[in-house]
């Protein structure tokens, strides 16, 4: 079965750190732009970071909200994609989930059609709270 599994999400307080798992299971991830996206409650799902594949143009893009803060990277060993979470906000409370679907990570850029992503998996929640 080809899915991406998400892990790694919990309850931290503001300032801490949290690191996302995106694992492939039944592909390789290294031929696939990754994305992380959010969804906090009662808003729309938001893009946040993508990195291209792994013999694209080294493309890494991060919301502008999260720029600093936060980095993505990927172990073509582990075939899986992480995504490092440092000085998180309250704001950043959600539940994160990673795609290789409609998305495309290139020249900086990271775009993605949302009408084409019907499939997503169970995500891992992010709660920043004191």
């Amino acid at each position: 079965q080809l899915q991406l599994v998400e892990s790694g999400g919990g309850l931290v307080q503001p300032g801490g750190s949290l690191r996302l798992s995106c694992e492939a299971s039944g592909f390789s991830l290294y031929n696939h732009a990754i994305g992380w996206f959010r969804q906090a409650p009662g808003k729309e799902r938001e893009g946040v970071s993508c990195i291209s594949s792994g013999d694209g143009d080294g493309t890494t893009y991060y919301l502008d909200s999260v720029k600093g803060r936060f980095t993505i990277s990927r172990d073509n060993a582990k075939n899986t994609v992480y995504l490092q979470m440092n000085s998180l906000k309250p704001e950043d409370t959600a539940r994160y989930y990673c795609a290789k679907e409609a998305i495309w990570c290139y020249n900086g850029n990271f775009y993605y059609a949302s009408s084409m992503m019907d499939s997503w998996g169970q995500g891992t929640l992010v709660t920043v709270s004191s």
